[in-house]
C-alpha cells in the first residue's frame, strides 16, 4: 500500500465504529483528488445458494448518490412516450433489444415494461452479469415507467446479495454533507434489513463494513446499529 493509504489506515482505530462517527471518518480517511465514491459492504448471515435466502432490493437515498445515470427503458407504444417525457436516456422496444444483444451497452440502468420482459428475458447472459437486468423486486418490471425513472434520477439503488454473503450498496460521495452521507447510510441498512428473508436464522447483520472509493474500510458496530434501527 502507498504512503498516503497507510497514513489514511492509521486514523482508522481496531474497534467497531457508530454510524455517525463512521460517516465522518470516511470523510476523513479519502485521500485521493477526485471525489471518492463511498459504499457500504454488508456481510449477511444468509445462504445465497437457496433460493428463499436471496436477498435484494432496492432503496431511494433521501440525498441521491451523487453519480449521473444513463437509463434505458424497453418499452412500446404510450409507454415509451411516457419514458421519453420523463427524461430516460434511451427508450425503445424490438429494435433496441436487437442493439443490446449486438453488444450495445452505453447505459446505466435498465426498465422494462411486463408486456416485454419475454424479450428482455433473452437479454439474460448480456444484462445479467452486469446487473442490468430488468427485475420486479427492485421496481424496474413495471407498467409506471416515469415513477421509476424518477426515482433513479433521485437516487434508487439497487443491491442483491453476492455468493460469499455481502452486498455492496454505493452510499454517496466523499463531498456530501455527513449528515446526508448519514442519512443515505440508514437509508440503506433500514432497507436491507427489511430484505431479511422468513427462513434466515441466527445473526442476519454479521459485519458492515464503510469505505471511500481509495480508503481504509471502518467497521461498524452492528449491534450498535440495531438498536439504533430498531
Amino acid at each position: 500500500m502507498g504512503k498516503k493509504w497507510t497514513a489514511a489506515a492509521a486514523l482508522v482505530g481496531p474497534k467497531a465504529y457508530g454510524l455517525h462517527e463512521a460517516v465522518g471518518l470516511v470523510k476523513r480517511t479519502a485521500y485521493a483528488k477526485f471525489d471518492e465514491t463511498v459504499e457500504m459492504a454488508l456481510r449477511l448471515g444468509v445462504d445465497p445458494k437457496r433460493s428463499d435466502q436471496m436477498v435484494r432490493g432496492s432503496a431511494v437515498l433521501p440525498h441521491g448518490t451523487g453519480v449521473k445515470v444513463r437509463i434505458l427503458v424497453f418499452a412500446k407504444g404510450e409507454k415509451e412516450k411516457e419514458a421519453r417525457d420523463a427524461g430516460a436516456d434511451f427508450v425503445g422496444g424490438d429494435e433496441l433489444i436487437e442493439k443490446v444483444k449486438g453488444g450495445w451497452l452505453e447505459f446505466d440502468k435498465a426498465i422494462a415494461t411486463p408486456d416485454l420482459m419475454g424479450a428482455v428475458g433473452k437479454l439474460g447472459k448480456v444484462l445479467g452479469p452486469r446487473g442490468l437486468m430488468p427485475n420486479p423486486k427492485t421496481g424496474t418490471v413495471t407498467f409506471e415507467v416515469a415513477k421509476a425513472i424518477n426515482e433513479i434520477r433521485k437516487g434508487r439503488v439497487e443491491y442483491k446479495v453476492e455468493k460469499a454473503g455481502i452486498v455492496h450498496v454505493r452510499v454517496g460521495k466523499v463531498s456530501f454533507d455527513a449528515n446526508k452521507l448519514y442519512e443515505n447510510a440508514k437509508t440503506i441498512l433500514e432497507s436491507v434489513i427489511k430484505a431479511k428473508p422468513a427462513s434466515s436464522k441466527g445473526r442476519y447483520l454479521k459485519s458492515v463494513t464503510l469505505s471511500s472509493t481509495m480508503g481504509p474500510g471502518i467497521a461498524l458496530d452492528t449491534t450498535a446499529l440495531g438498536k439504533m434501527l430498531e
